[in-house]
């Protein structure tokens, strides 16, 4: 027989444990693993938010417009009572009472017995500073939420005191967005593509204000090395997330030329979605369109027993005209799809002859220009497909562009130039694959039978030659 009694562990008021060895398997000392010591040695600010953050909703309300009112005044260190009842004289006494004495058994606020007034802790202004920079960077438009985590990073790198768990929430956050942004592209939803490429932009937004942050980190010599990976792993994930640029235009590209147009009236279906999604109430639509309702129409048995009666010995001996129907030219239909636009057409015949010496790399202006500042940056945004394995795969002139035998390679910084159309343009440079170098020693000993035209013994070989002959 087995014991159904188990020996459940004692809880507190509230149904939690009464120790947090409860929350761990018996054999597993809580000890033992380093974020409950990290944690254990936070328990003073742990305890201030949850003094803060315990309880209802309104109940946390209160507290934080409390402390934060006591807060606003700068012009004095400290308080007396009827300055805060004078401050806060739209609450309860009761009430205010209530909060004043939690937060000052959490240290939040210092009560002076000598002087009987109430001081603002150090404490209670570090979480407060910190609500208010979340406040601030959440409530904005931050769509991509990134903001406050990289305020988070900027400001403990300029203090000198950045640590590996701030990079690593930055990471998580850009490696999240890439992934979303992916999800959206692969569900083939116009509207959710839209809404990501605008998420998209203002990630991109925080990546350039924070790569001047993340290669002071990578150029510190005095980070550690787990913090150097941790920077290069959040550049890269830029890296990643700024090159998706070309997966949105090629994916809303694809839409575009899918997208079906109600005869002649301008309007796509894509119009008519975006029409309905306007309106509060669709079903507000149909009032009117049916002017007679619907009327059910009832038999009986009998009734049914007639009409079969009047089927079954109706004439079916009626002649079926056997003739063909009359011939009828077919319609002429034109087809909508668009041909490969002239100026990729004459992109990819550029590149194509474009010719390069023997291992070295050509700035990308020298194919880019000279052409006006829009076919400029057409032909730059086509750059990225060269070698995409990919589109490779795929048919038709983007896929052409990615088989051509070339290495685009972008850098930091920007060129300055004296084009006409183009004031500065990106550092990069275009180089042939390796395996398509010009290689002078392997053509040269491709045929090693054959002798050289400049060989020491071929006079030698040709009188033998004729010596042969002559015999």
């Amino acid at each position: 027989m087995q014991n159904n009694s188990q020996n459940y562990p004692a809880a507190t008021e509230d149904g939690a444990p009464a120790s947090l060895q409860a929350y761990f398997k018996p054999d597993i000392s809580p000890d033992d693993i380093e974020q409950v010591f990290r944690l254990k040695r936070a328990q003073p600010l742990l305890q201030a938010f949850t003094a803060l953050f315990h309880g209802g909703s309104d109940g946390v309300l209160v507290r934080l417009l409390v402390l934060k009112e006591l807060a606003a005044d700068t012009q004095a260190s400290a308080l007396s009572r009827a300055d805060i009842n004078t401050r806060l004289a739209y609450l309860e006494p009761e009430s205010l009472e209530t909060v004043l004495a939690r937060l000052r058994s959490h240290q939040l606020l210092a009560w002076d017995a000598a002087q009987g007034v109430y001081r603002i802790t150090p404490m209670a202004r570090n979480v407060l500073a910190a609500l208010d920079g979340l406040f601030g960077l959440t409530q904005g438009d931050d769509e991509a939420e990134m903001g406050f985590l990289l305020s988070q990073v900027a400001g403990a790198q300029a203090v000198g005191g950045v640590n590996v768990e701030q990079l690593q929430h930055l990471l998580g956050r850009l490696v999240d967005l890439t992934e979303e942004f992916r999800d959206a592209i692969a569900s083939g939803s116009e509207f959710r593509l839209r809404a990501a490429q605008t998420k998209w932009h203002t990630a991109c937004d925080w990546v350039e204000k924070g790569s001047q942050v993340i290669h002071a980190i990578t150029t510190d010599p005095q980070a550690d090395a787990t913090t150097h990976r941790a920077a290069q792993a959040i550049g890269r994930a830029q890296s990643a997330l700024l090159n998706m640029q070309g997966m949105f235009s090629r994916a809303l590209n694809q839409i575009e030329r899918q997208r079906v147009h109600l005869g002649q009236s301008g309007l796509s279906t894509t119009d008519i979605k975006t029409w309905l999604m306007q309106q509060e109430d669709i079903a507000v639509l149909a009032d009117g369109a049916f002017s007679t309702p619907v009327k059910p129409l009832f038999i009986t048995p009998s009734e049914m027993i007639d009409v079969a009666e009047a089927e079954l010995f109706a004439d079916k001996g009626k002649t079926v005209s056997s003739t063909l129907p009359a011939g009828e030219d077919a319609p002429v239909t034109h087809s909508n799809e668009a041909a490969m636009p002239v100026e990729l057409d004459t992109w990819l015949s550029r590149l194509s002859a474009f010719e390069l010496p023997a291992h070295t790399a050509a700035p990308v202006q020298d194919t880019l220009l000279p052409a006006s500042f829009a076919v400029a940056s057409y032909r730059a945004s086509l750059l990225p497909l060269l070698g995409d394995e990919s589109e490779s795969a795929l048919q038709g002139g983007t896929a052409l562009m990615a088989r051509l035998p070339l290495v685009f390679a972008p850098g930091d910084g920007m060129v300055t130039l004296s084009d006409p159309h183009v004031a500065a343009i990106s550092n990069a440079s275009l180089s042939l694959k390796p395996e398509h170098q010009p290689d002078t020693h392997e053509r040269r000993s491709a045929n090693p039978d054959r002798p050289a035209a400049d060989a020491p013994d071929t006079p030698a070989r040709q009188q033998t030659g004729e010596a042969r002959a002559v015999g």
